[in-house]
């Protein structure tokens, strides 16, 4: 161990969080119909299987986009040798008009802005490289997605302060949130570089509402720091209140290029979620600054994009008529799915948070708890677990401040995955009620005994002074 690096042997990488622990278990004993009927299955894992149908039939009647062929001809050995990490042009302005699309035109992006990673969180972490030095801060609203412990900290050396949200409010953003958290980074002697937020929230499901994000670009403005807004989820919202992307908010307040704050906003995407590829490896950074922009595209080069992967996306999300038909349809996919979840939780009297957006729900099993403690939502994770065979995310793994609260993902199975796993939460709840009730009558008899022996005693006691009283 003595010849390894600190950052080999430090665990600030947080693996060993309930997050990835669920993970580990369900790869020990997945389920499968057939295989292995009993075996965990997977809801903690925000993957977006719903819409494979689409991209598989556009794949069909576009063989020559898959065969790596341009107007019938192979460019096989144009693509397989060596690509400038800035991307290939068509894929970048394609990539652009996409997130565009997604945002109702109501804003627009320029391709020399974007910057090419492997996934959001390379976009993340280099963002992290850029903007802060090792020891510094950004401030994230709780909960928040559980991979940020690693994704912004663990290569970086970058510490992250929660800004406490409640469960009161629908855990939105207040003042008084954002100036505590600022106040207890004072306390550490950390610096705050900046804001991240994801919007749509995960693991909330939430879109973050204008009042929010004016809220943040104030703070951001008066603080002269960072602000990130995660968008991975922008192309997932079924629901309103709809999505505001940061940049229409700039808009919306003519804070557009003249102004200090508009070099300080950047926004992270990818195809993870919105499209369902998250083993493409395609994720970007976007930034108004220029100097930002080419030190993230140096870095790029540690997590280039494949070629063949950018000309195969950039000739789909080129094809208009597929990428309309393709986000109405995933969105509808999705508030089905979503309903399915809601309603089959609510029978069993599980609540869950208002959502419009994402592959998940926040659930809200408080009511399922012995005591309102971390140690006892782990004890109900656990058991859910192991015993219900469900791989849930607990909140305490999002930092939420609030025991009980879980984040269930609907979009990564069949549907009769699903329905599988809403009955056995059934069969568990009703248990646990009936568990419940035969302690509480055990514990009404109990109290009974107590009283009938306790009246025996004070009978005998009055009769032995009597006889007393005789003599």
């Amino acid at each position: 161990m003595k010849c390894l690096s600190r950052k080999v042997t430090c665990n600030s990488h947080g693996q060993d969080s309930s997050y990835f622990l669920g993970w580990q278990e369900y790869e020990k004993n997945p389920y499968d119909e057939v295989r292995n009927p009993n075996g965990i299955i997977q809801m903690g894992l925000a993957e977006n299987q719903l819409s494979f149908d689409l991209i598989e039939l556009w794949l069909s009647k576009n063989p020559d986009a898959a065969g790596f062929k341009r107007n019938g001809e192979s460019i096989f050995r144009e693509l397989a040798l060596f690509q400038d990490y800035h991307g290939l042009p068509a894929f970048k302005k394609a990539l652009v008009e996409f997130m565009a699309e997604l945002r109702g035109y109501k804003v627009s992006f320029e391709p020399k802005k974007l910057v090419l990673t492997a996934g959001s969180t390379s976009a993340n972490e280099t963002l992290m490289f850029c903007l802060a030095e090792p020891g510094e801060a950004f401030l994230l609203p709780t909960p928040y997605y559980p991979g940020f412990d690693r994704d912004l900290k663990w290569r970086t050396g970058v510490e992250i302060i929660p800004i406490q949200c409640s469960s009161s409010n629908g855990f939105q953003i207040t003042q008084s949130a954002l100036d505590e958290a600022y106040k207890q980074a004072q306390k550490s002697n950390l610096r705050v570089k900046g804001v991240l937020i994801t919007n749509p929230s995960n693991p909330l499901g939430t879109t973050i509402s204008g009042e929010e994000l004016n809220l943040l670009i104030d703070f951001v403005s008066a603080k002269e720091i960072h602000l990130i807004s995660d968008e991975i989820y922008s192309g997932t919202v079924f629901d309103s209140p709809g999505f505001i992307s940061v940049l229409e908010a700039l808009k919306e307040r003519n804070l557009e290029e003249e102004s200090d704050v508009w070099n300080r906003v950047h926004i992270v995407y990818s195809l993870s979620k919105d499209l369902g590829l998250p083993g493409f490896r395609v994720g970007a950074l976007y930034s108004n600054d220029e100097v930002v922009v080419a030190a993230a595209t140096k870095m790029s080069s540690f997590g280039l994009v494949s070629s063949q992967t950018q000309y195969l996306l950039s000739v789909m999300l080129s094809d208009k008529n597929f990428t309309s038909n393709y986000i109405a349809e995933n969105q509808r996919k999705l508030r089905e799915r979503h309903d399915m979840l809601v309603s089959g939780l609510r029978e069993v009297g599980i609540g869950c948070l208002k959502s419009s957006a994402g592959l998940f729900c926040w659930v809200d099993m408080r009511h399922l708890l012995s005591s309102n403690t971390f140690e006892e939502e782990m004890k109900l994770w656990k058991k859910i677990l192991y015993e219900v065979g469900l791989n849930i995310s607990p909140g305490s793994s999002c930092h939420c401040t609030e025991p009980g609260w879980f984040r269930v993902c609907f979009a990564n199975m069949a549907e009769e995955t699903l329905n599988l796993s809403l009955q056995r939460v059934k069969a568990f709840v009703e248990s646990t009620t009936m568990n419940s009730s035969n302690r509480d009558v055990g514990a009404r008899q109990s109290t009974r005994n107590s009283r009938r022996r306790s009246l025996t005693k004070w009978v005998l006691r009055l009769s032995s002074h009597d006889r007393e009283s005789e003599r």
